[in-house]
């Protein structure tokens, strides 16, 4: 039998969500091995001295970015035409990734942070969801009338960024980003990357993605 890719992943890790996410839409099987984070096996830190997830363990080579994956996953196969968006789509995950998810943590894990105010670091992250909010003003995706890899790549990290404290989100006046998120989370979509699987053991049977 042919040997699949492997994806390591943790379940509610945004980047390996949006990993999933990818890999799910391009229909590309791999084999997903779901980790503790407090307790990475060997296998998996000898694929990526990272030690972070999600990694994608090729024939020929190891892809240790979610963005770098989710590219691959697509570039196999992207029968949604997901990478068919402007380039200010990228500009949008890269402001994710630095400034956004930057605030995001601050904002989560504030207690890390005692040098920072986290009500203003709660407002830097809320800058960015706002320019969100306005795109959504005016149609149901970020880059137009269909999803494509910056929604994909994105809604991870709002769902987290919400998730600190939901009734205080959902009181700030973002309809339409709140419905973008809302629609996501109750989706067959994001049900079926969310699945609970056991921690990956040497000799356990393939579990199959998706």
């Amino acid at each position: 039998m042919q040997s699949l890719p492997i994806l390591w992943s943790f379940r509610r890790c945004p980047y390996a969500m949006r990993a999933r996410l990818a890999i799910q839409s391009s229909g590309q099987a791999v084999e997903l091995r779901e980790i503790v984070l407090r307790n990475k096996p060997t296998p998996f830190l000898e694929a990526s001295a990272k030690g972070t997830v999600p990694v994608l363990q090729l024939p020929d080579r190891v892809i240790d970015e979610s963005r770098d994956i989710m590219m691959w996953a697509l570039g196999q196969c992207d029968p949604e035409g997901w990478l068919d968006m402007p380039a200010e789509g990228f500009d949008l995950i890269a402001t994710c990734e630095g400034p956004f998810k930057k605030a995001l943590d601050h904002t989560k894990y504030a207690v890390r942070y005692p040098e920072l105010d986290e009500s203003e670091q709660r407002e830097k992250a809320m800058a960015f969801l706002r320019v969100l909010n306005d795109r959504l003003t005016k149609h149901p995706f970020l880059m137009g009338d269909k999803r494509t890899l910056a929604d994909m790549a994105i809604l991870p990290f709002v769902r987290q960024f919400a998730n600190t404290d939901r009734a205080w989100f959902d009181a700030q006046d973002l309809g339409p980003l709140t419905q973008w998120l809302d629609d996501f989370l109750m989706s067959d979509r994001f049900s079926s990357i969310m699945t609970k699987y056991s921690p990956w053991q040497d000799g356990q049977d393939q579990v199959l993605f998706p």
